[in-house]
């Protein structure tokens, strides 16, 4: 799995083009404030290690947002950073796993639209841990 940690300040997507067919049809952009960004990419591999590897995601995302002092969550399904891609079904999955953890947790969660190329409006501060990169 990649993870790429971005706190942001503001954070808005509307969906652009659908590229998934089997994923609910979304029109309503997402427009949040003070966000910890999570823009992940499941990879083949992370079936075998499944658990492992969503107990990793979720440690790695809450300290982030404990480190930007946020209990707000983004989750984004970012399939551009390694060549190696899980199941859309399987990550999708993940996803709903991670956010039903985190808000029992306490945090409030949201997931962009899944399936969908998305314009993205964000503003990230410039400081040392608003922008972490994780190899799971």
């Amino acid at each position: 799995m990649k993870l790429l940690l971005i706190y942001m300040t503001e954070f808005t997507c509307r969906p652009r083009s659908k590229t998934l067919e089997d994923f609910p049809e979304v029109t309503e952009p997402l427009s949040l404030k003070d966000v910890q960004t999570a823009f992940i990419q499941a990879e083949a591999e992370d079936i075998e290690n499944v658990a492992s590897v969503e107990k990793k995601l979720l440690k790695n995302i809450k300290w982030a947002a404990g480190k930007n002092n946020t209990r707000h969550v983004v989750l984004h399904s970012f399939a551009h950073l390694s060549d190696s891609k899980a199941d859309p079904k399987f990550t999708k999955e993940l996803f709903d796993r991670v956010e039903e953890r985190l808000k029992n947790a306490g945090y409030e969660v949201d997931q962009t639209p899944f399936g969908y190329f998305l314009d993205l409006e964000v503003n990230a501060p410039g400081y040392s841990l608003a922008r972490v990169f994780k190899d799971i």
